[in-house]
């Protein structure tokens, strides 16, 4: 196993670490989680060298902690640094964040979180956290050893983010998506150089895009089997990553023992500075690549917004986009099935009022009928109208 620099912390993480969000699920009942094969999926992982285990409250219905306590008995909570999150949404008054920090002791089979971050926060969060003094409460729980190190997870702007990390001035971590598609998406490269360069470590969540990167459509694939070096297409993602000497760990939400064992490969292959520079071309052409794929123009902008009749448009264009893009139409189908009522395209009425607001030039009405018919149904994807 490789082993990284964690910020400014006297300790070095393992490359891969166990993101405990998508545990495997029992074959007959797939709402339960196959409690014995996640154990020996973690134990395995700790085994080959992995020492960074992260969870949080309300993974897996709330059962990813107490599976997680349950891995690391027998001798295997002293191998590895724990992270866990506060579920900071429940916090309704001081007292609220020792309650549910003891309830995850407990789950977690524990005395202390080595790492307990402020779960996925953004700019709304941030202020009500502030407005709560909530770091008050997170000293006397890091005074009283139940803590030993604090940071936070978010999914806001670049600009949010800088405000997150400058207003408190005892961090020693983050966490952010960050992977190749999504190179300037929230904190985005700028977001992690700059934590890196205030001394905190970065942990590295969404490193294939939720599985989208996995497997790629036809025409990137097409690139990465140019490449001199064979790998999948999951390890060109986490390789992409280990490059770069600002990522601390990459965490990754393993569902089979086939994933685990890939990706500790791959991890004892990484390092900083191992890609080759026509390598880092190839990423370039993929990310293009991708973005050539896009169907509908749409650049979230917004100015189409609000549709007098309640559709999200470019919510939709989003799934449909993104369907097309990641060769993820089942996905896009389950995404577009859980909009809100009222919101869907299917709920447009063709006003055309949108389109005479849209920089992009796009047929909104005639896309509208497109997207419900792709999502909505079974028929395929389209390019253009």
């Amino acid at each position: 196993m490789q082993y990284r620099k964690f910020g400014k912390l006297d300790w070095q993480t393992s490359a891969l670490g166990f993101g405990c969000m998508r545990l495997p699920m029992l074959k007959d009942d797939t709402s339960k989680v196959d409690v014995p094969e996640s154990i020996r999926m973690i134990r395995w992982a700790i085994d080959q060298g992995v020492n960074y285990i992260d969870t949080a409250y309300p993974y897996l219905g709330g059962q990813s902690e107490i599976i997680v306590g349950q891995a690391l008995q027998d001798g295997y909570r002293e191998k590895v640094m724990l992270a866990t999150k506060s579920p900071v949404w429940k916090i309704e008054k001081p007292k609220d964040f020792h309650t549910l920090l003891d309830e995850q002791l407990t789950k977690l089979q524990t005395d202390h979180i080595d790492f307990y971050l402020l779960h996925a926060l953004d700019k709304s969060r941030w202020d009500i956290l502030m407005e709560q003094n909530i770091f008050a409460e997170a000293e006397k729980a890091r005074a009283a050893g139940k803590i030993r190190h604090l940071g936070f997870s978010m999914h806001d702007s670049y600009e949010a983010f800088l405000e997150m990390v400058d207003g408190y001035d005892k961090w020693d971590f983050c966490q952010i998506q960050y992977n190749y598609s999504d190179e300037n998406y929230q904190a985005g490269v700028r977001g992690l150089k700059y934590a890196a360069a205030k001394g905190l470590a970065v942990v590295i969540m969404e490193p294939l895009l939720g599985g989208k990167l996995v497997n790629p459509p036809e025409p990137v694939q097409a690139i990465w089997d140019e490449a001199e070096t064979t790998r999948s297409a999951a390890e060109w993602g986490l390789q992409w990553l280990w490059n770069q000497p600002e990522v601390s760990v990459v965490l990754s939400g393993m569902s089979a023992m086939s994933h685990v064992k890939d990706n500790v490969f791959a991890a004892n292959r990484s390092g900083i500075g191992t890609l080759t520079d026509a390598e880092m071309v190839l990423y370039e052409r993929v990310r293009k690549t991708y973005d050539d794929l896009i169907a509908i123009p749409c650049t979230k902008c917004e100015y189409c917004m609000p549709c007098p009749n309640g559709v999200d448009i470019p919510g939709n264009f989003a799934i449909y986009n993104e369907g097309l893009m990641y060769n993820t139409a089942d996905q896009a189908r389950r995404r577009y099935g859980h909009k809100e009522a009222g919101s869907r395209a299917s709920d447009c009425i063709a006003c055309r009022i949108c389109e005479d607001k849209c920089p992009q030039h796009i047929i909104i009405s005639e896309w509208m009928v497109v997207v419900d018919e792709v999502l909505g149904g079974d028929v395929a994807y389209r390019s253009s109208l």
